[in-house]
């Protein structure tokens, strides 16, 4: 089982469908605010947009950080008996 935060995040991106769709709304949001941040001039309606699409992103970053803290937990007992 993997042990390294890094290795369970690919394992999970392979195998876990609700993972890899939080990750790619996650990289879409990041694609999002990235367009955002290239403009000079943010209108008061891009800046909530902007502020909003963050708030989003993190909210995705929670819920993929409880999903692998999860599966570490879930694969420590079974490291253990090995």
């Amino acid at each position: 089982m993997p042990t390294d935060f890094e290795e369970l995040k690919r394992k999970l991106l392979q195998s876990d469908e609700e993972y890899r769709q939080l990750a790619s709304q996650h990289h879409h949001l990041d694609e999002q605010i990235h367009n955002l941040a290239t403009r000079h001039h943010l209108s008061e309606p891009e800046q909530i947009e902007e502020v909003t699409l963050k708030k989003r992103k993190l909210q995705l970053k929670d819920q993929m950080e409880m999903i692998l803290r999860r599966s570490a937990d879930q694969s420590a007992p079974q490291a253990a008996r090995h």
